[in-house]
């Protein structure tokens, strides 16, 4: 870790930085990867059977032919869930990410919804974002995801949305170059700073609507099964390839060719920010890879030069943004997303953050 694009990140006298010390103090919390863990585990997959008995489904999660998504999936259908899936295609899958939900919904039994999304509205609203110069523009893609996993669930009367969200691969998550995805507001002024279309044909939620409204009148719970097992990336591959042929596709997130550009192309080039260094240390924590090792892996190139040019050129296009206007943004000196409106919800919530020490 270095704090090179995120202020965020301190270092004590031994050199250790904040981010990986609230890991180890937390691992212990929140961690289960023994007997207990899988105790639980097993309790919490019978509760959710039996409270949704005389549902259709028994609950629902997002599958995006990733690696988490999918393993959870599996491990579902091991207890014989009967899960509701929502995919979001918003024209940015890879080919691999395809052929794993195809295999996944055939293999686990599970109900898929795809859901696509206004195409003109979605592209001119992540332009937006890259024009806005700001770090996480991923954010019109994750609040859709959410959005429609909100809708499913109360349609469907479902009381248990299952996150693929898990310690062993994501316990450090940089704070100090992203946004929440759930601040409609801060979508909103972006929009109408750089948008050149209304976005009210998109499907958008807020952190009120998904927390509160969940919470308050929804009673929708999420859980995160994959913390209550010895969750192993590369044995989690190699079940995953057993069970239905799943393929790998060679980074944490890269199932999207447009996840796979910021984190490889854009996150890099504009704020010098490798999210490499954040994944390696999730794995170095949860004892998956020595640090010797994965200051081996920094050393390889982050992207295939001609692989990504081809990315870059279709998601130009898409965007409808000329290579000219891009490279003139990623010249321009970045942006935070403060810099913009943001939630009063959003801010209270940063503000407990700081007061709670994390």
């Amino acid at each position: 870790m270095d704090n090179i694009a995120d202020d965020t990140i301190t270092f004590d006298e031994k050199g250790h930085c904040n981010y990986c010390n609230e890991a180890f103090l937390s691992k212990d919390k929140v961690y289960f990867p023994g007997e207990e863990g899988q105790a639980y585990f097993d309790q919490m997959m019978l509760k959710i059977k039996k409270e949704g008995q005389l549902l259709k489904y028994d609950c629902i999660m997002g599958l995006s032919g990733g690696l988490d998504s999918s393993y959870l999936a599996y491990l579902g259908s091991k207890y014989k869930l009967r899960i509701l899936a929502i995919h979001v295609d918003d024209g940015f899958n890879s080919p691999v990410a395809i052929d794993n939900i195809r295999k996944l919904s055939e293999a686990c039994n599970v109900d898929v919804v795809v859901e696509k999304t206004d195409r003109e509205q979605f592209c001119n609203l992540t332009a937006a974002f890259i024009r806005a110069g700001v770090p996480n523009i991923a954010i019109p893609q994750d609040n859709l995801i959410l959005s429609y996993l909100h809708k499913h669930a109360k349609e469907n009367k479902i009381k248990y949305f299952l996150s693929g969200g898990n310690f062993a691969l994501e316990c450090i998550l940089q704070r100090g170059n992203t946004h929440s995805a759930l601040d409609k507001i801060h979508i909103v002024d972006i929009n109408k700073k750089f948008g050149n279309a209304p976005i009210d044909k998109l499907q958008l939620i807020s952190s009120f609507e998904r927390k509160i409204g969940n919470k308050t009148f929804f009673n929708i719970r999420e859980v995160r099964p994959l913390n209550y097992i010895h969750y192993q990336k590369e044995k989690a591959i190699s079940e995953l390839k057993a069970f239905c042929d799943f393929n790998y596709y060679g980074g944490k997130h890269y199932e999207s060719i447009f996840t796979k550009f910021v984190q490889a192309y854009y996150l890099p080039q504009k704020f010098k920010v490798d999210k490499r260094k954040s994944h390696f240390s999730s794995l170095i924590v949860s004892d998956q890879m020595t640090r010797d090792h994965a200051l081996e892996e920094l050393k390889k190139p982050l992207y295939d030069e001609i692989e990504m040019k081809k990315d870059l050129g279709y998601i130009l296009d898409c965007l409808n943004i000329s290579k000219r206007e891009f490279n003139s943004i990623m010249s321009e000196v970045p942006h935070k997303h403060d810099d913009y409106k943001i939630s009063p919800w959003i801010y209270i919530s940063r503000l407990n953050r700081k007061i709670r020490g994390y």
